[in-house]
């Protein structure tokens, strides 16, 4: 026979295992009592988040319901241990929330800029390397001037020494050649 609740060892238990809890109609009462008081309390402490001061005041009352003894005093009111609990509890949370790193909206990471991959840009730029290799030398040094350096039409003129019409046609060579020499990149912007 088990000497807390009196019960053989073919009963089953009749009180549960965590201990004595606060009677339903004495938290309701809690509730009703303070519990808006203590909401606009932890509101405040929760800088304003409604759902946040909401969670607040339920762990207190849990608080409440898990230790009894707390309601079995000879205060005049339990507003002043429910305000301290819910201050600590406040205070925890702000603490764990800093400790971590700042949560992440799921629909700012569809926002968020992708990595670049750098292998692939470094893959073109060795073929476009080598497909320029391939030209003859008067449209290598057309497109070196309009595209490499960045110089007008004018100025690559001035620069090689020919008339602004042959640049053009140079240019336009040159490019169709890499066209064909690199086939799969399509609209390349060269």
């Amino acid at each position: 026979m088990d000497q807390q609740t009196g019960a053989t060892a073919t009963e089953p238990r009749t009180e549960p295992r965590t201990g004595p809890r606060t009677d339903e109609r004495a938290l309701a009462e809690l509730q009703r009592e303070h519990g808006r008081a203590l909401f606009g309390f932890l509101l405040g402490l929760s800088y304003g988040d409604r759902q946040r001061a909401e969670d607040l005041v339920q762990e207190t009352l849990v608080r409440a319901w898990k230790h009894p003894e707390a309601l079995e005093t000879d205060h005049d009111s339990m507003r002043p241990w429910l305000f301290t609990v819910g201050r600590r509890l406040a205070i925890d949370a702000r603490r764990s929330r800093l400790a971590r790193p700042a949560e992440v909206a799921a629909d700012s990471l569809e926002q968020s800029p992708l990595a670049e991959d750098h292998t692939e840009t470094s893959s073109t730029a060795l073929d476009v390397r080598e497909a320029v290799r391939t030209l003859s030398r008067e449209h290598r040094e057309v497109l070196v001037h309009i595209y490499f350096r960045g110089l007008s039409v004018a100025e690559a003129s001035e620069a090689l020494g020919i008339p602004a019409g042959t640049v053009k046609s140079r240019t336009y060579y040159a490019l169709r050649a890499l066209r064909k020499v690199l086939p799969g990149y399509g609209a390349l912007a060269i």
